[in-house]
């Protein structure tokens, strides 16, 4: 394949038609037309719908700029990279996040990153499905307990873990009693919460007094004594600090780790190297402490 030719492919895609592109680089529009043309001709399909007054890529065209344009940027920065002797993170940084995390942390690592690499533009999307990295032009997802993905590679940065937490004035109940609780919707749907105190399991008889849609709402009502809940140590450790709530125990649910991952196939570029360092300085330890201390502010953009 005629990479010349895939470029310029890419760079009419990118400005919505052979006339904007000649005009944002000075190249002649028949040149742009003709290399497109070629490639057409070689991949032995139809690129672009030509209508009378538009241009829209067909579905192969589509599918062809989704999966070359990232990985000829990265070609490009490479090459400057090499021609100055030295990679300096620079460009555009796509990240998407899952929600609660971007709502409590996001921000401040955000602001961060831009200050240390002021050459980068970082795009942060929020989203708690699996996103398609390579269809959707993500540089780096921040995913909870991923599944095993060989097209992917990555590390975790963040360990933390579930306690069963209350205001000051409830009494724990003991084995087997049931304690009024504030819920995560469907997604705590647990009748019974097991935990362990002082070394000690205990279980107790969950009865949901609210049923909320994220964490955040279920930490606020339990902060007003709606009831008892389970929440990520990490978003209560400023409370049981203060005393405005105490901890009954760890859960014995499954430890939650925040991993970042990329593309295996992909080159890593200085802005994905740059900002997994970033997250390392941030998380040295990659407890659920650190990231309570970030939420707080006690360490907001370092």
């Amino acid at each position: 394949m005629d990479l010349l030719a895939l470029a310029d492919f890419n760079l009419v895609a990118r400005h919505g038609g052979f006339g904007r592109a000649a005009r944002a680089t000075g190249r002649p529009k028949a040149t742009l037309s003709r290399r497109v043309s070629e490639l057409e001709a070689a991949l032995g399909v139809r690129l672009f719908e030509r209508g009378a007054r538009d241009l829209k890529l067909s579905e192969e065209g589509r599918a062809l700029h989704a999966r070359s344009a990232a990985l000829l940027t990265e070609l490009e920065e490479t090459a400057t990279a090499i021609a100055s002797g030295a990679e300096r993170p620079r460009g555009t940084l796509r990240i998407s996040a899952p929600l609660l995390f971007s709502q409590m942390a996001m921000g401040r690592i955000a602001a961060g990153f831009v200050r240390d690499y002021p050459e980068v533009r970082l795009e942060v999307t929020t989203d708690d499905r699996a996103v398609d990295m390579i269809e959707e032009g993500f540089d780096l997802v921040i995913r909870v307990n991923p599944r095993p993905d060989e097209s992917l590679v990555g590390r975790a940065f963040i360990r933390d873990r579930l306690v069963v937490v209350a205001p000051p004035s409830f009494e724990r109940p003991a084995d087997g009693g049931a304690v009024p609780a504030v819920v995560r919707g469907a997604a705590d749907p647990q009748s019974v919460w097991k935990l362990k105190a002082a070394g000690e399991a205990q279980a107790l008889s969950v009865e949901p007094v609210l049923s909320l849609a994220s964490m955040v709402m279920v930490r606020d009502a339990v902060r007003l004594g709606a009831g008892a809940g389970r929440l990520p140590l990490s978003l209560v450790g400023r409370d049981l600090a203060a005393g405005r709530l105490i901890c009954w125990g760890d859960s014995d649910a499954p430890e939650t780790e925040l991993w970042a991952l990329y593309p295996s196939r992909r080159l890593l570029s200085a802005r994905v190297s740059a900002f997994l360092a970033h997250l390392a300085r941030l998380f040295p330890t990659g407890s659920p402490e650190e990231l309570a201390a970030l939420i707080d502010g006690g360490s907001g953009t370092g």
